[in-house]
């Protein structure tokens, strides 16, 4: 089965004031759109997983192992070889709340340096990584393969997420 798609993130800014001659500005204006097409090589992509609303207890971890354990919304068990992105979206939006990502047993954490690292998302916040190239972020199986996603509240909260790469 073929897979296309693309991650899309722009930023559309305008800093103004006022003086004794009008409003001056300062607009900021950019984007990145990255196409992947199929494949394994560089902006190539064979593999996908994704859910939505996908909900963590207090205090526990989502442990979503990359190598072989995953099934797809088609039924199709997901064994990734390599990451080319992630987007993770933070859907809690109670002021003093976090997610994290990484850290753990065997953890898919490549892209982070440091021997615990993991990425802190604020509440209502967005992480995404992308690598392009062909090597990407190269999960490990048995030793970097499983991406935690961690909640560290009191309460229960929800995320989306998706993960592509390739097989090889």
């Amino acid at each position: 089965m073929p897979l296309t798609g693309s991650f899309n993130l722009s930023a559309q800014l305008v800093l103004t004031s006022t003086d004794d001659f009008g409003i001056p500005s300062h607009t900021i204006s950019t984007s990145n759109d990255v196409t992947f097409t199929d494949g394994a090589g560089v902006n190539q992509v064979n593999q996908v997983w994704a859910d939505a609303a996908r909900s963590i207890n207090a205090s526990t971890n989502d442990d979503l192992d990359l190598s072989g354990v995953l099934t797809n919304k088609l039924g199709q068990t997901v064994s990734f070889v390599r990451v080319k992105g992630i987007y993770v979206r933070f859907l809690t939006t109670s002021a003093t709340f976090v997610l994290n990502v990484g850290g753990g047993s065997n953890p898919f954490i490549n892209y982070l340096t440091g021997t615990t690292p993991v990425v802190v998302i604020r509440a209502g916040g967005t992480f995404c990584l992308i690598g392009p190239d062909a090597t990407g972020y190269a999960v490990t199986a048995g030793t970097g393969d499983i991406l935690r996603i961690n909640n560290p509240n009191a309460a229960a909260i929800t995320y989306d997420i998706i993960i592509v790469g390739a097989t090889s």
